[in-house]
């Protein structure tokens, strides 16, 4: 009866040292490993490709030409636009405006049918000034129509 106790508890004991090794064993994600990267969904910028209206806050239109990576030009100060992300509905990257020298960033949240957004921008360079206290704006855009070659 007694070696029935103590077999009884030994395997309680190597149970229980079991759990505890396995709970305090150091798994993936605590061992420096990035967390799981989810699958890029192919062409998620084509969708900024065409002609886009760029509305700033006085109601001034700027046309904007963007190709199927949301890269592109505009006329004003021969400007650049360069996207960096798409996430969701949430578009960011920068732009640049050669003639005027000036560059900075800008963040627009869109429509849930990508149609339109609204955005801020702001500067990241004036000339030489690297750290401008000017500040950006708020600006509109909405979607015309996609380019087709030769338009």
């Amino acid at each position: 009866m007694v070696y029935r106790i103590i077999r009884h508890l030994m395997t309680l004991f190597i149970f229980a040292g079991t759990l505890h090794a396995a709970a305090c064993a150091p798994h993936p994600a605590s061992m420096g490993s990035p967390p799981p990267v989810m699958a890029p969904q192919i062409g998620d910028r084509h969708g900024l490709a065409g002609k886009w209206d760029y509305i700033d806050s006085s109601g001034a239109v700027v046309p904007l030409i963007l190709d199927e990576q949301g890269n592109g030009h505009y006329e004003w100060e021969e400007g650049h636009f360069k996207t960096h992300r798409l996430v969701d509905h949430t578009w960011s990257g920068t732009w640049v405006q050669k003639k005027n020298d000036r560059e900075g960033g800008f963040t627009v949240k869109l429509a849930p049918d990508f149609s339109e957004g609204e955005g801020q921008w702001w500067y990241s360079r004036i000339g030489n000034d690297k750290a401008p206290t000017l500040k950006g704006g708020t600006f509109r855009l909405r979607y015309k129509k996609f380019r087709l070659k030769g338009d």
